[in-house]
């Protein structure tokens, strides 16, 4: 497991804390680069990898802020002279906002688009509620817009290459059955197991219809694939 942690994340790690060891080690007190920003000055990151947020837990980060702040500073780089793009924290931002607060805490650090991208990856793999989908396509990014080749992926982020190919192959299903993750219908473990089929969609849906574990689904798949023949 310690494998893991290698890559660019420790080095986001430095940067900003974990949210768990933030709390109560003066975090607010500063240090390189910090200060406290309107919200109005701070936009999004164009380069985020994360499309959708979970509303139960933006609601519940909401009512964290509302009651104690923002712990852990946002992650921000320059753009001109008054404004700031998140590079990482975005759920924070949003979450700030719905508290009503008028300024947040940030880290201002110097960042190109690469290394900004990077980041704001780096930051959403290391969120146990990251949407798959959208961490498979932080990956693509890299490699598409990046020039990066899967063993990069892998030495950056600090996974092994296998999970790098695996998280991509997702990317090669049908909307349908990409759409279904999203919605939480099947499990990322489902979807993998319909990589390289032709009857994916149907057999998705058989998955949630049954409402299938994914060993119950590669059971019905190996049924399938043997009436198949």
């Amino acid at each position: 497991m310690a494998r893991e942690k290698k890559g660019l994340g420790k080095g986001l790690g430095a940067l900003i804390p974990s949210e768990e060891n933030s709390a109560g080690k003066g975090i607010r007190l500063g240090g390189p680069g910090y200060r406290e920003l309107p919200i109005g000055a701070i936009k999004v990151n164009p380069y985020q990898p994360r499309d959708v947020f979970d509303e139960e837990m933006l609601s519940n980060l909401t009512a964290s802020i509302r009651e104690v702040g923002v712990l852990q500073p946002i992650l921000v780089r320059t753009k001109d002279f008054e404004s700031y793009e998140i590079i990482a924290g975005e759920r924070r931002w949003l979450a700030a906002q719905k508290a009503g607060l008028h300024e947040v805490p940030v880290v201002v650090t110097e960042a190109d688009d690469l290394k900004s991208l990077e980041f704001a990856i780096v930051e959403n793999v290391q969120r146990h509620d990251l949407n798959p989908l959208e961490e498979a396509q932080g990956y693509k990014r890299l490699i598409d817009e990046f020039a990066y080749d899967q063993d990069k992926v892998s030495k950056f982020i600090g996974k092994s290459r296998s999970y790098i190919s695996n998280s991509l192959r997702l990317l090669n299903l049908p909307k349908e059955v990409l759409d279904f993750v999203e919605q939480k219908k099947i499990t990322a473990g489902h979807a993998k197991i319909l990589v390289g089929l032709e009857n994916a969609v149907f057999l998705a849906n058989k998955f949630i219809e049954k409402k299938l574990s994914v060993r119950q689904a590669e059971n019905l798949v190996k049924i399938f694939r043997k009436t198949k023949r």
